[in-house]
């Protein structure tokens, strides 16, 4: 029995811990250390997802187009579409139909490009930026009240590791840092 499966037996019993004992019992023969990993990481992303992340909610934002939105205020600078589909990992056409959204709501302007009309540099508008400079400060208190339960040394310990996790993952699948 791996060191995960030796905790998944005596810790807490959670959707995954479920999960491998029943294939312990049918396969016996396979480890199963890397789905009680994988498994975790991944029904974690559903259920943040589901919570749809409260201050995001009340400005009524997704976190999805949040990222636009941070993106354009973090790098100080006018963006591509193309530009925030590579920041954010979103496909072409969710991050267009997200801009479309955004530029409604007069969050952010597009300018043409002189060279090539098929291009446009997005940038924010002042009440964008606001609304990212109001909304930051209460989406990070709610990130870190959902992460409250681990204590400062394992938040720190799932960090570094959860990094060292992604960076082994960004060099394989060839997703690197810009």
């Amino acid at each position: 029995m791996s060191t995960q499966q030796d905790a998944a037996a005596t810790g807490p019993l959670d959707i995954v811990s479920s999960v491998v004992r029943q294939w312990q019992a049918v396969r016996p023969d396979i480890d199963t250390g890397p789905m009680e990993i994988i498994g975790r990481i991944n029904r974690c992303a559903a259920l943040l997802q589901q919570a749809e992340d409260a201050p995001l909610r009340h400005a009524g934002l997704t976190r999805a187009e949040f990222d636009l939105l941070g993106t354009l205020r973090r790098t100080g600078r006018e963006l591509t579409p193309g530009d925030l589909a590579r920041e954010t990992f979103a496909s072409g056409a969710a991050v267009t139909k997200r801009l479309k959204q955004l530029q409604e709501r007069g969050l952010i302007s597009r300018r043409g490009d002189t060279r090539d009309r098929r291009v446009s540099h997005l940038s924010l508008t002042d009440e964008g930026r606001a609304l990212v400079d109001e909304l930051l400060p209460s989406q990070l208190a709610y990130e870190g009240s959902v992460l409250a339960g681990l204590g400062a040394d394992k938040d720190t310990q799932l960090s570094v590791l959860l990094g060292e996790l992604l960076l082994q993952l960004e060099g394989r699948l060839g997703a690197g840092p810009h």
